[in-house]
């Protein structure tokens, strides 16, 4: 259970006992039950009101004598200027406002301030005091005869105003706090009667992680008091940091009470973390013991982000800690001058009323003097020491005060007016309760707030519930022109400047306002100065606070199990994914067209493959490809010139003409396959191809069915027969355009179209042709392989003719060729890919054509313009015996056992 929440138990618990006690009695009685050890002001005497008011004038308490059995009432030490210029301003603004004609006319507001010494204990004593009226710890009764309470102004710190707004909003008491910005007190729920002229932690907490994101930092420590307001304030901060996808390095809490292996603790998780921004969320007295510790181990290089508990502190913002808190960057509540302020605060003095103890100790420890005739200690602490070995009593100076000493001559923080921001809403509380007593003043009877029947309340009278009525929705203009308005949480809409320590001329600490975090009409908005930032490092620029640095272009963020998100592996992207941006979370894959660079930063255009022109390899298979049409030219030209002789005219000299012009084309079609893929080109290539092979072997089985009819005829016996030509261009014919009309629906119903292949390789795009149909493709190609294997079959059967010149066997050995071309080109087309996948087809097509050109006319040409004397038709009809020797041919049969020959060329006459 929180210790706020058993103070709420605890003051229950005593009132039902009380409740018990005075039960059956007739009538109950004021009894003490112990003596509060309380200090502060008091001015209740001939005044309307009074305001309450709880401040800490002191930092902490006396340690408790644990010999002694008896409980008593802690007493205080360390005389904290800082809270004491905070009470001097209550009364200051209450005078202010009794003087005034506008607010509360004719009523006149005193006070009653106690020291809650920092700490709950003393501000519950305070608390119970102002319900009871009395010294003393019997809650529920208020015994005071004197002027009524209209309200608290305090405690000081959340933890403080936690713990009093619970026993305070048992009884609707209205509180107005002046420094407890913790969250959990804008839960009405729980504090129904707490309102606050200061921002909530829930503000400070957003503002701080827009700061640091503005710096652009991602890995955090943060070290908060351990009470309500360090609490509350970084767990509403580590909220923020998370949606923001930030990361919290550590997270550590300095105890209230000193504790050297705790702070040891907390030290070396500084100095072991890579964070170099560290939040601190905490008061300016809890931090203090931090701050030594600091020093002590020489910790610097460090930039501190300051709640505004703690930024302007000048018990924290002194030159000697500057090397290891400077360049602080901090959140404060804005600033304000206050009229006659200072004045007030330079009229003090022990003369003026010797039974001022709280001034005397003021006087003492500001003048390190020891008043005469006076017992009030000063400058002692109780406290362990840094070593932990001991504890220390400073004893009082022998040198006595004179009374002649000069404020002026002092460099002190209750004098210190440059930096009143807390101090500030010390006066705002103070007026807040005036401006809702005034409202309440001013209510006109059957016209009020309250039912049945529209009545008011008195201030002579009033219940304090009452005045929470006009307390909840206030607004009121503040003494610097700034309208405050409290909502329905009790709390106010305004803004934090956001200041920077530096170190002036003069060896002193100034706060450089370098920002603001302001409401606007679009939200909370960080808007910073050009203000140039003063940075606590060697090189003085702006640290790096990073688990991992970012990722480069050209790596993704890698997860490591069970760390932050901040702390990350980076991991190179994959092939075809880039990133250009430093810490990218992901690679983004590029467009298919593209392809990552080596450094995996950028995309970049495929390179395009094809087979092209300019190139080695297509240069030379297009020089082959000329090259061998020029040779089938070059043949076309010897069988025109000798188209006469006998061997032009053998065996068809029409169907030689078709078979050289076919072999052209499939020469040239070769051209089709090299260069930058088209549609056009796509189906040009293939239907050519195709149309060039039906020509060409149709030519050849026009050919090879005379030989093989011929040989049928040689084996029956018969002498002589004669095939008519137009029976072999009737082949010829019937089959081109069998073979046209299957490429004619191939281009109609499937045609071949320009494919980007980027599956056989990722860094290329290959640029071929999709066949479209694979059924049409074979099915066209299929018909030139029936062609083929009908020529190759008829030829293989009349290569035993009997003739001098027999050419059944030039063509057999051609089709084999060709058939040996076709089938070594299938493994070979399938296991190359790209552009040799095209020069493999491209070869197979000059290879079979060259094979059929050597085959079938080479040796024809070879005796035409070698031989001469054989291109007779004696011989080239078989007419000379085959014993005759004396002319060698190369490409001749005979045989001697046939007495006839049977010729089997057929002239055209």
């Amino acid at each position: 259970m929180a210790p706020t929440k058993k103070f709420m138990v605890l003051s229950l618990l005593v009132f039902l006992l009380i409740t018990l006690m005075t039960d059956g009695e007739e009538e109950p009685t004021c009894r003490l039950l112990g003596k509060f050890d309380l200090h502060g002001y008091v001015e209740s005497t001939n005044h309307s009101l009074i305001i309450g008011g709880m401040f800490p004038i002191h930092s902490r308490t006396i340690p408790e004598n644990e010999s002694i059995l008896e409980p008593v009432s802690a007493k205080c030490e360390g005389f904290y200027f800082r809270g004491f210029r905070w009470t001097k301003t209550m009364i200051h603004t209450i005078n202010e406002i009794n003087q005034r004609k506008d607010i509360l006319p004719n009523i006149t507001l005193g006070y009653q301030i106690f020291d809650t010494c920092f700490t709950i204990s003393k501000a519950m004593e305070g608390t119970l005091s102002f319900l009871t009226g009395q010294d003393e710890n019997k809650p529920n009764f208020r015994c005071s005869a004197g002027a009524p309470l209209a309200g608290v102004v305090g405690a000081g710190g959340s933890a403080l105003s936690v713990a009093t707004s619970r026993v305070l909003g048992l009884y609707y008491f209205p509180q107005v706090g002046y420094a407890s910005s913790c969250s959990v007190l804008s839960d009405k729920y729980q504090f129904p009667a707490y309102v606050r002229v200061m921002m909530s932690d829930k503000r400070q907490s957003s503002a701080m992680v827009k700061l640091i994101q503005h710096f652009k930092w991602v890995w955090i420590g943060t070290i908060a008091a351990d009470d309500d307001y360090g609490k509350y304030g970084i767990k509403i901060f580590k909220e923020e940091i998370e949606l923001a996808g930030l990361c919290i390095a550590f997270s550590e809490t300095i105890p209230k009470i000193y504790s050297k292996a705790k702070m040891e603790t907390v030290v070396e998780t500084i100095k072991n973390s890579t964070a170099k921004v560290i939040v601190l969320y905490t008061s300016d007295i809890d931090l203090s013991p931090f701050v030594l510790e600091i020093e002590y181990n020489n910790i610097t290089d460090r930039t501190w982000i300051a709640s505004e508990a703690w930024i302007t502190s000048s018990l924290i913002a002194k030159p000697e800690y500057f090397p290891f808190f400077g360049g602080t960057i901090g959140f404060a509540v804005p600033r304000a001058n206050i009229r006659g302020l200072k004045e007030f605060l330079y009229d003090i003095h022990p003369n003026k009323d010797p039974n001022d103890n709280i001034t005397i100790e003021f006087w003492q420890t500001a003048f390190n003097c020891t008043w005469p005739n006076s017992s009030v200690p000063y400058n002692s602490d109780h406290r362990v020491n840094m070593t932990g070995q001991e504890n220390r009593v400073y004893s009082m100076s022998d040198k006595l005060c004179t009374g002649e000493e000069k404020l002026e001559d002092l460099e002190n923080t209750y004098l210190d007016v440059s930096q009143l921001r807390i101090t500030n809403n010390v006066k705002n509380a103070v007026y807040a309760l005036a401006y809702a007593l005034d409202e309440m003043s001013r209510c006109v009877e059957g016209e009020g707030p309250y039912v049945p029947g529209n009545t008011c309340a008195y201030l002579e009278s009033f219940e304090p519930w009452q005045l929470m009525y006009y307390m909840k929705d206030l607004t009121f203009e503040t003494h610097n022109g700034v309208t405050l308005k409290l909502d329905e949480n009790g709390d106010v809409t305004g803004f934090y400047d956001i200041l920077n320590w530096r170190l002036n001329d003069t060896g002193k600490i100034d706060f450089v306002k370098i920002g603001k975090y302001e409401f606007t009409t679009s939200g909370y908005e960080l808007v910073m100065n050009n203000e140039p930032v003063y940075w606590n490092t060697e090189t003085l620029e702006r640290p790096k606070s990073v688990c991992t640095d970012l990722c480069k272009p050209g790596t993704r963020k890698g997860i490591r199990q069970g760390e932050p998100i901040c702390c990350f592996d980076c991991i190179p992207c994959a092939d075809g994914h880039v990133s250009s941006q430093p810490g990218s979370r992901e690679c983004t894959k590029c467009h298919e067209d593209y392809w990552s660079n080596a450094a995996k930063d950028d995309c970049v255009l495929k390179e395009v493959e094809f087979l092209a022109y300019d190139e080695a390899l297509g240069f030379t298979l297009v020089a082959l490809s000329i090259f061998g049409a020029l040779v089938v030219l070059a043949v076309t030209v010897v069988y025109v010139i000798y188209r006469k002789t006998p061997l032009a005219k053998a065996n068809d000299r029409e169907l030689s003409f078709l078979l050289q012009l076919s072999l052209i084309i499939t020469l040239l079609t070769s051209l089709l396959f090299i260069g930058k893929p088209y549609d056009w080109s796509c189906m040009a290539r293939q239907v050519t191809l195709a149309m060039g092979f039906s020509l060409c072997l149709s030519c050849i089985l026009g050919k090879t069915i005379a030989l093989f009819l011929s040989y049928r005829v040689s084996r029956s016996k018969v002498r002589f027969i004669s095939i008519r030509p137009i029976y072999q261009k009737l082949i010829v014919l019937i089959s081109v355009l069998i073979e046209t009309g299957l490429c004619t629906a191939y281009l109609v119903m499937m045609p071949p179209k320009v494919y980007k292949n980027m599956e056989s390789q990722n860094i290329k795009i290959i640029l071929e042709c999709n066949e479209g149909s694979i059924e049409f493709l074979c099915s066209v190609f299929g018909f030139d392989a029936f062609l083929a294997l009908l020529s190759f079959l008829t030829t293989f059967v009349a290569r035993k003719l009997p003739d001098n010149y027999n050419e059944a066997k030039c063509i057999t050995f051609g089709m084999l060729v060709f058939f040996i071309v076709w089938i070594s080109f299938v493994p070979a087309y399938l296991s190359t890919k790209g552009k040799f996948k095209v020069a493999v087809e491209i070869f197979a097509i000059l290879a079979s054509s060259f094979g059929l050109l050597g085959c079938v006319f080479a040796p024809k040409c070879y005796i035409i313009l070698l031989r001469p004397k054989r291109n007779t038709d004696e011989i080239v009809g078989g007419k000379i015996p085959p014993t005759d020797r004396s002319i060698q041919l190369t490409s001749a049969s005979s045989s001697s056992e046939m007495n006839v020959t049977v010729s089997t060329v057929v002239l055209d006459d």
